[in-house]
């Protein structure tokens, strides 16, 4: 599941070729790594190789060679330039990169396909409430896989759909067994009672296979509490009851609002990569 700009990118392709800018090598202090990349077109950019003056000099040097390929089509579409972030940049990094430049259409989409290297990670969020919306239009623009789970029929957003795979599932808890290895679970369902078995069912999964390594519920100590005398007597330990994290979020960001919680929980996320 490729993300929004990913997507974005194969769409784009179809109507207009793409210029691909990708660092090659980078030396010193530089804005972005090795492999950091951009699709250019002649009037969109999607990615980044870190912004500033840099990024601008390559857009338009990306777009000059879409037009001479263009006027040369059998010209060889790569093209490689090698920049020293000084002050003939205005960047102040002092490091040094190498740029490659390689020109795709419409009948390269295979190849671009390729480039477009599929998170590894994945987050599954259980709950399709005003926080869930919220937190989605955040994952979808990350580094991750999202699985988005309600036992709820249509209730996805089309437009949040896009670089999301949605999972209706009733029970709920069910889709808990059929969630990839090492996934990241996130509760927050329109259901107490929901929540507590998603949150059940996470506990019965890493007890026995170990490869949840975070799962974290939305809601107050309080909430826990009650949660955590109910789970007892479920017959978890104490010591599997510690692998639940609630409430969820990055301490210290104040405010209820869906959009302050989604990018608390989105921080907390990205603390752990």
């Amino acid at each position: 599941m490729w993300s929004e700009t990913q997507q974005k990118i194969l769409t784009c392709l179809v109507q207009q070729p793409l210029c691909w800018v990708r660092v090659q090598a980078a030396r010193g202090s530089v804005p972005r790594e090795d492999g950091a990349w951009m699709a250019v077109f002649a009037d969109d950019v999607m990615g980044t190789i870190g912004g500033g003056h840099l990024e601008w000099q390559a857009i338009a040097q990306a777009r000059q060679l879409l037009l001479q390929w263009k006027a040369e089509p059998l010209v060889t579409r790569e093209h490689v330039q090698r920049y020293a972030l000084g002050p003939s940049l205005g960047q102040c990094c002092g490091g040094a990169l190498e740029l490659h430049y390689e020109g795709f259409d419409a009948v390269d989409m295979q190849r671009v396909r390729a480039l477009l290297i599929e998170p590894s990670q994945s987050v599954a969020l259980f709950g399709a409430g005003h926080v869930g919306h919220a937190l989605v239009r955040i994952l979808r623009s990350l580094p991750y896989k999202v699985i988005w789970v309600d036992s709820r029929d249509a209730v996805f957003p089309q437009q949040e759909q896009i670089g999301v795979q949605c999972e209706h599932s009733d029970p709920v808890q069910a889709a808990v067994a059929q969630l990839p290895a090492q996934s990241q679970v996130l509760i927050m369902s329109f259901s107490h009672a929901e929540d507590l078995e998603v949150v059940a069912q996470c506990l019965l999964r890493q007890r026995e296979r170990g490869d949840l390594p975070f799962v974290g519920l939305i809601g107050s100590k309080t909430k826990w509490a009650s949660f955590s005398s109910r789970l007892r007597s479920r017959g978890f330990s104490d010591e599997e009851l510690a692998h639940i994290t609630c409430p969820i979020g990055v301490p210290g960001i104040a405010g209820k609002e869906p959009e302050v919680i989604a990018v608390a929980v989105a921080a907390q996320l990205l603390q752990r990569r």
